[in-house]
């Protein structure tokens, strides 16, 4: 079985931050769209898949070394090879670096593009003041795997409380309307549940 801490070139004893360069120093290096039009194609693609595998694995084994449930190879709408990725981009909504998370987003291939894909881009979305869009992304994550209840909750949670106010939204993506105080904490609640948490209890 290969090492995937030597697949990605880091000792056992790195940070997290560095196996987290170290996996993006790779990416960008063998992301398959640079060798599109070369006989390296296929070598690149398979190449990403080992980097996204390792990468997925080390987070897995961090994470059950530190006392967490890690269940990212099934039910979750994704392959393991894509579950490195869907991690990070979690934790970079968390942190509210849409842009980041955006762009892995649009790193992953199509094949492991599913249930969770459709989620996290309509997490962005939401972040960034797309509600429309938000919310057909949340609606194909939850035709995708209608047994997840993460995705069903942000759907309806979305679905009810943007009722009576789609007119003050706008439909692009550069941020929450300005013009209406409620929009934009309606924008930041909604996101925040969806991952985890509350910021307007009373909503």
């Amino acid at each position: 079985m290969t090492n995937p801490y030597e697949v990605l070139g880091v000792s056992p004893n790195a940070s997290d931050d560095e196996i987290k360069k170290a996996y993006h120093d790779l990416a960008r290096k063998y992301h398959p769209d640079k060798y599109r039009d070369s006989n390296l194609a296929d070598v690149a693609n398979e190449k990403m898949k080992e980097i996204n595998s390792a990468y997925d694995e080390i987070q897995k084994m961090r994470a059950a070394s530190a006392g967490y449930s890690s269940d990212y190879s099934s039910g979750s709408g994704y392959s393991s090879s894509a579950g490195g990725i869907y991690i990070q981009i979690r934790n970079a909504i968390n942190a509210g670096n849409t842009d980041e998370a955006l762009g892995l987003l649009y790193s992953i291939q199509e094949g492991d593009k599913g249930a969770e894909w459709s989620f996290l881009m309509g997490c962005v979305l939401l972040r960034q003041g797309n509600f429309i869009d938000a919310q057909k992304y949340f609606d194909t994550a939850s035709s995708m795997d209608p047994h997840n209840q993460e995705y069903r909750a942000a759907r309806e949670r979305l679905r009810v409380r943007t009722q009576g106010y789609g007119n003050t939204y706008r439909d692009n993506n550069v941020g929450c309307s300005g013009c209406n105080i409620c929009s934009s904490l309606l924008c930041a609640d909604c996101c925040c549940e969806c991952m985890g948490g509350d910021l307007i209890r009373c909503c």
